[in-house]
């Protein structure tokens, strides 16, 4: 376990990094259709603006979105403003249209790196616990606690074993159905809230007698669920590496430890707390967990471009030891401090991980990170169209990132 003082990544893991191609197969329904808006946005993009730039900027539009919903309504039972639920779709439009459009604006402008691979993956992995947070308190998920717990978590694992996925074949692959249906169907369910009011998702159906909020979690668990199963037959294949191994060389089943640190202490603390710390405080509880899974599936990320051995233990996990421990010794501090405590912890590990990797990378490539190197191959126009009409083995755009090579 490695604290930041020193070097994340050593000599042969940059030298493997800065080799690694970026690799991905799609079949999205909707990607299709969106690209010529995609292009025609890209081309309106000014060239002197940097790849990464456009992807924090929306994933800072989607983050002061979502927030904004939390305000309203931390503990997802409250109605939010209708105008809230009306800027939360739009944050997330946003977000993933700017998200489609970086890897073009690499390709535009010479700048492709491996970094832009890892910085919007790593923005995804935030962009995620943000999303479905979003989405629960949009329906007052908060009314059934354990089942918002499991629609957040899902999202989460969803994320992290795609990328395990790629971890074992060497391959981002992406359904007919996957993240931008579910990104669209999540801003319809905003709309919905904007128009019908968010008290509209309470309505309890006839002859059944269930809520609409619950019956629509339902829908999303046997979607995930099928996700889900795809990921394990295609990891349980075997890999690329020898004996059918990870990238790296590692046991395909080495992955699920790191995760696990997560999801199960998060659900151990939740059902254990005296203080109902997670049904008081939804919102911030799944945060402060969604921080660490964020942190964890970067380190996955990391792992597969460099193809190096993924560690099992990590410096945020301190966050949610705090809570365990203070549960262990009977609350000796009011646990929504502690909670407080954690969520301060995780965050800024994160942001330091992150930073430092970044960091580290530019200076081994020589490059920017949130602006175009000199040094880059010179700015040229495109035909961006032709981009979506490459074969996935030419120019790949993912469902995930779409074009996360910037």
């Amino acid at each position: 376990m490695q604290f930041y003082k020193e070097r994340i990544l050593n000599a042969a893991q940059l030298k493997r990094l800065s080799e690694h191609k970026y690799s991905c197969t799609s079949s999205s329904i909707l990607d299709a259709w969106l690209q010529p808006w995609w292009c025609w946005l890209v081309s309106k993009t000014p060239l002197w603006l940097a790849p990464n730039l456009i992807t924090i900027v929306g994933l800072i539009v989607n983050i002061v979105t979502t927030l904004i919903l939390v305000w309203y309504s931390p503990d997802a039972r409250q109605d939010p403003p209708r105008w809230a639920c009306a800027l939360c779709a739009l944050g997330i439009f946003v977000y993933q249209s700017l998200d489609a459009i970086d890897g073009k604006q690499a390709r535009r402008t010479g700048s492709q790196s491996p970094l832009g691979e890892l910085f919007d993956h790593g923005c995804d992995s935030i962009s995620t616990v943000f999303i479905a947070l979003g989405a629960c308190i949009a329906v007052k998920l908060g009314d059934y606690p354990t089942w918002m717990f499991f629609q957040c978590f899902c999202a989460m694992t969803l994320f992290y074993c795609a990328h395990w996925q790629a971890y074992v074949t060497g391959t981002l692959k992406m359904g007919r159905i996957d993240v931008t249906e579910a990104q669209y169907a999540l801003i319809l369910i905003h709309l919905i809230s904007a128009v019908l009011g968010p008290e509209f998702w309470a309505t309890e159906l006839p002859t059944i007698n269930v809520r609409l909020n619950l019956l629509s979690n339902v829908g999303v668990v046997m979607v995930n669920t099928y996700q889900l199963c795809g990921y394990v037959r295609v990891i349980m294949r075997g890999g690329v590496g020898k004996n059918g191994s990870t990238v790296a060389g590692t046991s395909i089943l080495s992955p699920v430890i790191p995760f696990s640190f997560v999801v199960v202490p998060a659900f151990i603390i939740f059902q254990k707390s005296e203080s109902q710390v997670y049904e008081n405080h939804p919102s911030l509880y799944i945060l402060a967990f969604g921080m660490v899974a964020a942190k964890v599936t970067n380190r996955l990320v990391v792992a597969h471009m460099t193809k190096s051995e993924m560690e099992y233990y990590d410096w945020s996990m301190l966050g949610p030891a705090m809570l365990f421990l203070n549960q262990y010794f009977n609350n000796a501090i009011p646990e929504y401090y502690v909670l407080w405590l954690c969520m301060i912890w995780v965050s800024v590990d994160l942001v330091r991980y992150c930073g430092q990797i970044c960091m580290e990378i530019c200076e081994h490539l020589k490059i920017y990170l949130f602006r175009i190197s000199p040094a880059a191959a010179k700015p040229h126009e495109r035909n961006v169209a032709s981009d979506s009409e490459r074969s996935d083995a030419e120019d790949v755009e993912p469902l995930l990132n779409n074009n996360s090579i910037g």
